[in-house]
């Protein structure tokens, strides 16, 4: 089959059944999402899949257009390789792998481009498996493989080459996420109850990599000067692994509530499309603001930012050093000068920029 002819022609669409595998993390699969859209424009009749880990499932449920989604119990997997129990992970490997061909995927999109995430392409049995090329070992698993695209400041800029491979035209390419009733009442339930009932800021302080991480005073600063002059009280987000330092860094804060831990992630996305502001590090979290078109500030220093978005109330702050970026192998001895450089004022200005321009401006 000729994908990049064929996946859209004036007979419609012949691929049936499209999976996307992007099991994790949070972040790239909220900038994955944006495919979902595309593939849905291009094949409104298809089947569309996702597989995911567990704990990515509720990020995509709700997403519209995506048809179902696949859970990989990846954990388990793992559990039974440490603990010897071979047989048995050959066993779950092989029923994933009957699952997974009983679906009769016509097309397969490794949108991640791992060793693993290349098997799992593999084990639909599709005819055509497409991923992305890397160092990565296994690219015998799949029938096609295309470049990332070089470097970009185009958020999801990967993904959305990968669209135009496939002779499909994303634009505007946004990320393609919802919200069920039921999370979205929960959600509004618990702000209810924090006393928040109008306008307020969302942050999104914490990832799993300090280098990430912006200055806590400053954090509690922002927080004093977003109440004072934008009226917003400040709700706090993350998971359960943040909230000790959620209550460290606003102990004591005037209109602060911290529901770090206290939200499904479900609840979590749907408090964020609620919210008149989003400020946040590069987390999965901040990058849920533009896919829910909400006014956002990303804050970006050791990762190559997006500095390019399909939204314009989406605004990116970074200030790059000779030494930037150095993701995962920082040489600042812990000071990490690139988010520090970064100030509260200039936040400020920023978030006064999208406050006025959505007309919430005091």
């Amino acid at each position: 089959m000729d994908v990049k002819r064929s996946l859209f022609n004036a007979e419609g669409c012949p691929v049936r059944r499209i999976l996307i595998v992007r099991p994790s993390a949070i972040g790239d699969v909220v900038m994955a999402s944006a495919m979902v859209r595309v593939l849905r424009e291009a094949c409104p009749e298809a089947h569309l899949s996702w597989l995911v880990e567990p704990h990515v499932v509720e990020v995509l449920k709700a997403s519209p257009g995506l048809s179902s989604t696949i859970v990989w119990p990846k954990s388990a997997w793992q559990g039974l390789w440490k603990g010897g129990r071979w047989w048995e992970l050959l066993r779950q490997i092989g029923a994933f792998a009957r699952q997974l061909r009983g679906e009769r995927f016509d097309l397969v999109l490794d949108v991640q481009g791992l060793l693993r995430s290349r098997l799992l392409a593999w084990l639909t049995g599709a005819p055509v498996r497409i991923g992305f090329d890397s160092k990565e070992p296994g690219r015998f698993l799949l029938t096609r493989v295309v470049s990332r695209g070089g470097p970009s400041e185009r958020m999801g800029s990967e993904y959305y080459h990968l669209m135009r491979e496939l002779g499909l035209e994303p634009e505007p390419f946004h990320q393609c996420l919802g919200i069920d009733a039921a999370a979205a009442a929960s959600a509004g339930a618990v702000l209810h109850s924090a006393g928040i009932n109008g306008a307020f800021a969302a942050f999104a302080p914490f990832t799993t990599r300090p280098q990430k991480h912006w200055d806590e005073a400053r954090w509690r600063e922002l927080a004093g000067q977003v109440g004072s002059q934008f009226g917003f009280p400040v709700v706090v987000l993350g998971g359960p692994a943040d909230r000790d330092a959620a209550e460290r860094i606003f102990a004591g804060a005037a209109r602060v509530v911290n529901l770090a831990g206290q939200l499904r992630l479900a609840q979590t996305m749907a408090v964020i499309r609620q919210s008149a502001l989003l400020i946040g590090v590069d987390t999965g979290l901040t990058h849920m603001g533009p896919a829910f078109d909400r006014p956002t500030i990303a804050l970006f220093g050791a990762t190559c930012p997006y500095l390019k978005t399909s939204r314009a109330n989406t605004l990116v702050l970074y200030h790059p050093l000779p030494c930037s970026p150095c993701r995962r192998s920082p040489t600042c001895a812990g000071s990490f000068p690139c988010m520090l450089a970064i100030s509260v004022d200039e936040v400020m200005a920023a978030a006064g920029r999208l406050v006025q321009k959505a007309g919430r401006a005091p």
